[in-house]
């Protein structure tokens, strides 16, 4: 009990400190976790612990990673990925192990280890990127959707690859592979104790066992987990329903693994079976804290796992073949990616974030060694170098925001289109919410020019007939072309808010008769934007925000039109506030510091409240002429009878 209360403070506590300052110093939370592992490797090895045997429980953290991956996709998103997940997968798989086979028979290694070592190194670690991906906000860009492609894909070619391995063994290694499995990377290669259901069957029947778990764990997502689910929370003692999570996730993890499958394919399989779940947030939020905890210590397994002393002796040979190992995987990702249009910055990230080799290469080589494939003097030297390119991936990613990023920042992609036909009304940017507003108007009759630099949705745009032009609304020139001297309005609904605010400025001072609607992130980008001389300003999620009011109000029995007058006098007290409080908002100051803008705003809220509270009906029918009449005695009985009943 005191070993293992020990090595939990260890990990732990290695973990509490280490993250927050590699996190504090940009170098992502992976990367402090390999920290951590490293700086604890001499006391684990003064204690004597087993540091595999830890991963290999700690691995399980990529199973629930891959669970929870699986519950935000739905079906028909995964359907859509069919190609990619074939042809880019597919072909980054194949390439990248024949190439690197192929480099391994040059130095000299016989064809079927060389086989071997090409799909060890054709792996990369899901568990790093699809961390550091959804770290950093980059998991739904293009890169990011590419890069998931090909790591699902990986995952299910482990499958094949453990079935091919043993076909490779050499005849002059029977019998020492056994003995040197466990030297490489654990225990996996004793499967003679390892229960399995396909043990012993024919080919056929095999398969056959192999669908037929399958077929149950869809079945179980789509048919009994609901009433199961139904059940549990009846009880309303969140730790069950946990205790219930878990246990699907493990169960399934176990059938896949006794018949013979990658148990993080298997749960990805139950997470896309369930991502139309109403439990599906229930489930996300109770597996997370395990899924973290246990990658967490996943990563600092594998930085204590480093063997010092072989690196120390080898040192120039073990990171010239990691480099190599990087720089050729990293080049067959960027072919790929061309030929699949993975463009510009996105190409980068995908060529750089999967330039590792993986956890999943941990296994196949420990399986290798134990089947007679690696000669035991080779399998230590894959580990490590596996090791010290799933290190070296934290500082690609950051590479990857300090050198690359900046460069397709502040140059244009490519040329921007010739605008031919400018229009009185002038949108920049067609997300999500200039998306909205150029509907609205077309829809009224008005003809829009839009201006975006997403070159792919603005074909999209295209096709169905809206006038839109690729190029940076931000520049003064593509202003000029696209009729800034002529136009009326210009909306302003771009996500970068220095870039949004720059443009406001310029705008206001070089073109002041152009009416300017500009999108608000925040209540201080309002203050900015206004200060840079725009007087009509939307926050983001202001007004969705107040009619979330309105339908509360109603919920609590206020009638219809009470509840829009309510809510129609807060938005004109908000926006008599923020008038105020605009002088008073200094960008070099935290608003809670700001004494001045404190005090003030403590003031406002006390009256607003008070000014809402005291406005009677007749200064709501001031607003008749928009359609709103106050309800008749007739309507508020029909309406009180139809809630009695």
């Amino acid at each position: 009990m005191t070993d293992f209360l020990l090595l939990a403070f260890l990990f732990l506590i290695a973990g509490v400190i280490a993250v927050p300052i590699a996190s504090r110093l940009g170098l992502g939370s992976v990367l402090g976790y390999l920290i951590a592992g490293i700086l604890l490797s001499p006391v684990l090895a003064l204690l004597h612990v087993d540091v595999i045997s830890i991963q290999h429980f700690a691995e399980f953290g990529v199973v629930m990673m891959l669970f929870l991956v699986g519950l935000e996709l739905e079906p028909r998103l995964l359907w859509d990925m069919r190609a990619r997940l074939l042809g880019l997968g597919g072909l980054q798989v194949g390439v990248t192990a024949a190439l690197v086979a192929a480099a391994a028979y040059a130095f000299g290694q016989v064809w079927q280890v060389s086989v071997a070592i090409g799909l060890i190194f054709a792996l990369s670690s899901t568990a790093i990127v699809l961390q550091t991906l959804n770290e950093k906000g980059l998991m739904k860009s293009d890169g990011g959707q590419a890069s998931f492609s090909v790591l699902l894909f990986q995952d299910i070619a482990v499958i094949p690859m453990l079935a091919f391995l043993p076909l490779l063994a050499l005849p002059g290694l029977a019998g020492s592979g056994a003995a040197h499995g466990g030297d490489s990377h654990g225990a996996e290669g004793d499967h003679g104790a390892t229960l399995s259901l396909v043990d012993g069957l024919a080919g056929w029947q095999t398969a056959l066992v192999t669908l037929a778990a399958i077929a149950l764990v869809i079945a179980a997502g789509m048919y009994l987990t609901r009433p199961a689910f139904r059940f549990i929370a009846q009880a309303h003692l969140r730790e069950i329903f946990i205790a219930a999570a878990l246990t699907f996730v493990i169960g399934i993890a176990l059938l896949m693994t006794l018949v013979g499958l990658s148990p993080a394919l298997g749960t990805f399989l139950a997470g896309v079976v369930l991502a139309n779940s109403e439990y599906r947030h229930e489930l996300e939020s109770d597996i997370d804290p395990f899924r973290g905890l246990l990658l967490g210590l996943f990563f600092m397994t594998v930085g204590a796992g480093i063997d010092f002393g072989l690196l120390g002796r080898e040192t120039m040979l073990i990171l010239g073949l990691t480099v190599g190992v990087m720089a050729l995987k990293a080049g067959v990702l960027f072919a790929l990616a061309r030929i699949f249009k993975v463009r510009d910055e996105q190409g980068w990230l995908f060529g750089m974030g999967l330039a590792q080799a993986g956890e999943f290469g941990f296994v196949l080589i420990s399986f290798a060694a134990a089947s007679s494939v690696l000669p035991p003097d080779i399998a230590p030297r894959l580990t490590l170098i596996v090791t010290l390119s799933m290190m070296l991936t934290p500082l690609l990613f950051i590479a990857y925001e300090k050198l690359v990023l900046p460069r397709f920042e502040d140059a244009e992609p490519r040329e921007a289109d010739e605008i031919t036909a400018p229009s009185h009304i002038i949108i920049a940017g067609h997300g999500r919410f200039g998306s909205v507003v150029n509907r609205m108007l077309l829809s009224a009759g008005h003809e829009t020019t839009v201006l975006d630099h997403n070159a792919e949705m603005l074909e999209r745009l295209r096709a169905f007939g809206v006038r839109a032009f690729y190029g940076d609304a931000t520049r003064p020139d593509l202003l000029h072309a696209a009729g800034i001297e002529q136009a009326k309005v210009l909306v302003i609904a771009i996500d970068d808010r220095h870039r949004a605010t720059e443009m406001v400025r310029y705008v206001t001072e070089h073109h002041p008769h152009v009416h300017i609607t500009a999108r608000a992130m925040d209540r201080n980008h309002v203050y900015e934007l206004w200060g840079a001389g725009c007087r009509d300003i939307i926050r983001d999620t202001f007004d969705s925000a107040v009619r979330t009011g309105r339908s509360v109000y109603e919920a609590l029995g206020t009638h219809a039109f009470e509840a829009e007058r309510a809510a129609r006098a807060f938005v004109d007290e908000n926006q008599r506030t923020l008038r105020e409080l605009a002088g008073l908002y200094d960008p070099d100051i935290p608003n809670h510091k700001n004494d001045a803008y404190r005090e003030r705003a403590k003031e406002l809220l006390e009256e607003q409240a008070q000014q809402i509270r005291a406005r009677g009906r007749g200064a709501f029918h001031e607003r008749s002429e928009r359609g709103w009449t106050p309800p008749s005695p007739a309507d508020v009985k029909a309406a009180a009878d139809s809630q009695g009943s």
